[in-house]
């Protein structure tokens, strides 16, 4: 079991929820050593930014993910592969999460589901593109569809 950690320094994301969400991951991808994420929840504005300075697109979305590294995606993450990308306790860190809350609440009311529901959807999808996964075809889609949905099926949080 590969030990996940989540920092959200949020009271939107609640520290249970946080725990669960670790635990949830914690067989998704293999590693020898922490691996560590930053959750970081911003409003419309902000989204916009980031995505515009980062992407070229200017409108609000939903979430961004920033992965630190790249090609890790089916891989076993060991610390002897990445010395230089782990921190003090030996943690390699593999990316940052952003989420605009007030579009994760007017999705989860488009959806018809709860807004816990929606938030621990979006997270997982950005710590599943911060591990390498992606949607761009029609394989990779199902791919991360299959892995988000195993997660979410973990927490007991289904469709």
């Amino acid at each position: 079991m590969t030990q996940f950690r989540f920092d959200v320094e949020d009271e939107l994301f609640p520290k249970e929820n946080v725990e669960r969400l670790e635990w949830a991951f914690s067989d998704v991808v293999e590693a020898d050593c922490p691996l560590c994420f930053e959750f970081v929840f911003v409003d419309e504005d902000e989204i916009r930014r980031l995505n515009r300075e980062t992407r070229g697109i200017d409108k609000v979305t939903d979430v961004l993910s920033y992965p630190s590294l790249d090609g890790i995606k089916g891989k076993a993450l060991l610390a002897k592969d990445y010395p230089l990308e782990l921190d003090e306790d030996g943690a390699l860190f593999i990316g940052s999460v952003a989420v605009c809350h007030a579009r994760a609440k007017e999705q989860a009311e488009e959806y018809g589901h709860s807004l816990n529901r929606e938030l621990h959807y979006l997270l997982t999808h950005g710590v599943l593109h911060c591990l390498g996964y992606d949607h761009m075809s029609d394989e990779d889609k199902s791919e991360m569809r299959e892995r988000e949905e195993y997660v979410l099926k973990k927490l007991g949080i289904e469709r």
